[in-house]
């Protein structure tokens, strides 16, 4: 059950080395994201100090949250599942569905109704993440698209625990986003404030947790080198980015619960 799937082209051919060459930047982005980020946080968001002239000039916000997720995210992954792909089985599509339904949210929906507590971001971060994006969105694409899964594979336990995994983690990461935007809305201010209730008297960044998850479902569901490379960045990123954030709530606020942990409910 558990055999290696079989990619649709040969071994020796040219999308196979530019595949797996992509995932082997992809394992490299994340060693260089972890470090890069556990010295210092993205200065976007709340570690946004207003001296960021070194990321060059600030485009909209909005502007700046689709570009970098929607253009990736959605688009790319259609082009490339649609024009390049060759498989179109149910379990293709319920891949496609499970990705396109977290970027249409991530990269529409939740930056056309997020209160934003700066309207400007420099282009400089937004380029940071649009390349990244841009290089796992190709990936998990070509993955998805190419791999031909066993037949019935939507009864294999790989398959169910990752589409588990994913669906959970996608509930609990809007959730989490909710609660922060309605928590600005009821402040009447794009300030931060103290979250409270359900996952939030857990962890600090219980959106992060969500995503982490999500992603963790991808890799397992998909059963992928692309799938893992690119949950393996989102640690990357969202470990050191949620330990900064701890952090910065109890700098910030001194009735924050010194309990919460990070990221990882009881653990981190």
């Amino acid at each position: 059950m558990f055999q290696l799937l079989p990619w649709t082209f040969a071994v020796d051919t040219v999308h196979f080395w530019v595949h797996y060459g992509l995932v082997c930047l992809g394992f490299l982005l994340g060693v260089i994201t972890i470090l890069v980020q556990l010295a210092k946080p993205a200065p976007y968001g709340k570690f946004d100090q207003g001296n960021n002239e070194s990321w060059g000039f600030t485009i909209n916000q909005r502007l700046g949250h689709i570009l970098s997720d929607a253009t990736p995210g959605v688009l790319l992954f259609l082009l490339v599942f649609f024009l390049y792909g060759t498989e179109r089985q149910y379990t293709n599509y319920v891949f496609l569905g499970l990705w396109q339904a977290h970027y249409i949210h991530r990269g529409i929906i939740h930056p056309l109704v997020m209160r934003y507590s700066k309207a400007q971001v420099p282009l400089g971060i937004t380029l940071g993440g649009l390349i990244p994006n841009c290089i796992f969105s190709f990936l998990c694409a070509d993955w998805i698209s190419s791999a031909r899964y066993p037949d019935k594979y939507y009864y294999d336990p790989r398959f169910i625990i990752g589409l588990l995994l994913f669906v959970s983690g996608y509930v609990t990461n809007k959730w989490a986003d909710i609660k922060l935007r309605s928590l600005r809305k009821q402040k009447g201010s794009n300030g931060y404030y103290i979250p409270s209730g359900g996952l939030f008297e857990l962890v600090a960044c219980p959106n992060y947790f969500g995503e982490l998850v999500e992603w963790l479902g991808w890799a397992v569901g998909t059963w992928s080198l692309s799938g893992l490379a690119w949950m393996l960045f989102g640690c990357a990123t969202f470990i050191p980015r949620a330990a900064h954030t701890r952090k910065w709530y109890g700098e910030q606020f001194m009735e924050y619960p010194r309990a919460r942990k990070a990221l990882i409910p009881f653990v981190y």
